[in-house]
This record gives C-alpha cells, structure tokens and sequence, in this order.
C-alpha cells in the first residue's frame, strides 16, 4: 500500500494510464460476454421456439388420433385416454352412459349418397356437442354409432338428455325437405356402477338399445337388472 501510493504520488500519469487500460479491458471483456450472452440467448429462443412447435405438433398430432375427423367428437381411443385419465388422476368415475344408434341410417346412404349420410352423421355429433357439460365425453363408437359418457347425473338427469337428444333429432328431421339432414335415433342408457369397467358398461347399454331399435325406434329404453345379458 505504502509503495502504491509512493507511486500515485510520483507517477499519478502512469498509475492513470494503468487504471484506463485496465478498465478498458473489463469493459471489453463485459461487452464481449454481453454480446456472448445474447447470441446464447438468441439460440436459446430458437431452441424453444423449435420445442414449442414441436409439442404443438405433437399435440395437434395426439388430438387428430384421438377425434373422429367426420364429426369431430372423440373416437374409441379418445374414449380409451378417457376413461384412463379418470381413473389416473383420481377423478370420480362416470355416472352414465347414453348409447345411441342411428335408425335406418343405411337407407339415408342408399338413397341419397354418402355425402348426406356424413351430413347426418355430423348432425347428430353436434347434438352430442351441444349437451356435453365439461366432465362429459361425447364420443362416434364407429360408422353410425354414437355414447355420451357423463361424469355425473343420476336417472332424471340422464332421462332429460336422452329426451332433448331425441327431441332436437326429431326437430331436423322434421325441417328436412326434401334432403334429410339427420335421422331419428335409438337411445339405450345405463346408470354405472365405478366397480365396473366400460366393457361391462356397454354391455348394460347396448342391451337397452337393442331393445329400443326392436321396439321400432325413436325412442330410450333404461338398462334393466332382469334383462342383463347371459355370461
């Protein structure tokens, strides 16, 4: 220290051109690590950039291998993800199920084309949409096969969505001259038991539809534990 300032004293023109280099040198080595943090920071955005399009894409790809592309409601392995997710994540079971099939949809096809018969299709996927709270799934089994899975509902609950459905159905048929946009519908429903699986669920549905489309049609029939199926 004492030397230092012997030489502040003696030389303060040599000790200030040392203090300038110096701090020179701090500045252009801070300046070269600002200019190094941003091209690092630039490439980094880019990276993430590239992820998020990625995870978009990849998502985008997810939500196309799970969605009927005809009516846009979920498929069978969206209703899978479904009902895996549910039981993954803890949350309450579904309550009920809405099975429902189209009546005399393959005349719809034969007389009028398979353009109208999409056309129907959809109409019916929409319905489904437009009655589907948050919890529920509104799904196209296949060909012209459709569910409601609800998330919570008890008979009445269930009864009046399988009524408004019939009732909404109805009404398009009604306004369709002289091309049909929709095709009236057989509903079979089913309160769930969460000890059960979908396979058993089904089962329980598909016998009250059955029952339905050999009453003749347009109308819900009620799962009934006296008319379970054998085996």
């Amino acid at each position: 220290h004492a030397d230092f300032c012997r030489l502040v004293g003696d030389a303060p023109g040599l000790v200030a051109y040392f203090l300038r280099r110096t701090i020179m040198r701090v500045a252009n080595h801070e300046a070269s690590l600002i200019r190094q943090l941003r091209r690092r920071n630039t490439e980094l955005e880019a990276a993430l950039n590239n992820l998020y399009s990625a995870t978009s894409r990849l998502n985008h790809t997810e939500e196309l291998v799970r969605t009927d592309e005809l009516t846009g409601l979920s498929n069978r392995r969206g209703l899978s993800l479904y009902l895996q997710t549910s039981r993954t994540l803890g949350r309450k079971p579904p309550q009920g199920l809405l099975l429902i099939d189209c009546d005399h949809f393959k005349q719809i096809n034969d007389l009028y084309g398979h353009q109208v018969g999409d056309r129907v299709l959809q109409s019916v996927g929409n319905v489904l949409r437009s009655i589907a709270l948050r919890d529920d799934l509104p799904c196209r089994l296949g060909g012209d096969e459709f569910c409601m899975v609800v998330a919570e509902t008890d008979q009445d609950s269930l009864q009046q969505r399988a009524d408004f459905i019939l009732s909404a159905i109805r009404g398009l048929v009604a306004r369709a001259n002289p091309v049909p946009r929709a095709c009236v519908v057989s509903i079979g429903a089913a309160l769930l038991d969460a000890r059960d699986d979908w396979n058993h669920w089904y089962a329980l549905a598909d016998g009250a539809l059955y029952r339905a489309k050999h009453a003749g049609g347009d109308q819900l029939e009620w799962h009934r534990d006296d008319l379970l199926p054998s085996g």
